[in-house]
């Protein structure tokens, strides 16, 4: 390798480092990094955009809080579906029994479940959570229950998902209306 040629090598990567180092000053004329790190807020440049990601927790309780008001289960009872709401009651069925004098499984029996108190039969062990909120189950209620168990009384002992679409809910409540001796008005 003559001279020459390691004298052009040489100044390709002097050339190189220097056209580094010009964009890098470029850079920084360009976006100040520096003016970011003082402790004067006002003079602060963000160098990047800020995205307002929602909070999960608070749009899902509004969610839920919406959904409640525009859609109230008793009017969705009308037109529910009994045969639908006995489908759905399979996904119960593994815990809970509907007939009347039927054993409690691992959840009580939801037989003549409707104005009853919560955590009234007395052959079964209800979580703190629900013996202590009192009141009885309305349609609403159980609505409400069923949409996301532990949401609703933190501390329950029910481990089920829950309902999403409101009509399914619908329908289980009404099917679980109609196990009764008498049942409830809907309306």
């Amino acid at each position: 390798m003559s001279g020459l040629e390691v004298n052009k090598i040489l100044a390709a990567i002097i050339m190189a480092l220097l056209i580094v180092a010009l964009i890098r000053h470029a850079g920084n004329l360009i976006v100040n990094i520096e003016q970011g790190n003082h402790h004067d807020n006002d003079n602060k440049l963000e160098t990047a955009y800020k995205i307002d990601v929602p909070n999960p927790i608070n749009n899902h309780s509004n969610a839920l809080k919406k959904e409640k008001i525009i859609n109230p289960i008793s009017s969705l009872l009308i037109n529910a579906s009994n045969e639908n709401g006995k489908k759905i009651f399979k996904k119960c069925g593994a815990c809970h029994n509907y007939k009347m004098g039927s054993a409690n499984k691992v959840g009580p029996t939801l037989w003549n479940i409707f104005n009853r108190p919560k955590a009234s039969i007395d052959d079964f062990t209800y979580s703190k959570a629900l013996s202590e909120i009192g009141g009885e189950w309305t349609f609403e209620e159980l609505a409400e229950f069923i949409y996301k168990p532990k949401e609703y009384i933190k501390g329950t002992k029910m481990n089920f998902a829950g309902l999403k679409k409101i009509e399914d809910r619908a329908d289980l409540i009404l099917f679980l209306r109609n196990q009764s001796d008498n049942p409830i008005p809907i309306l």
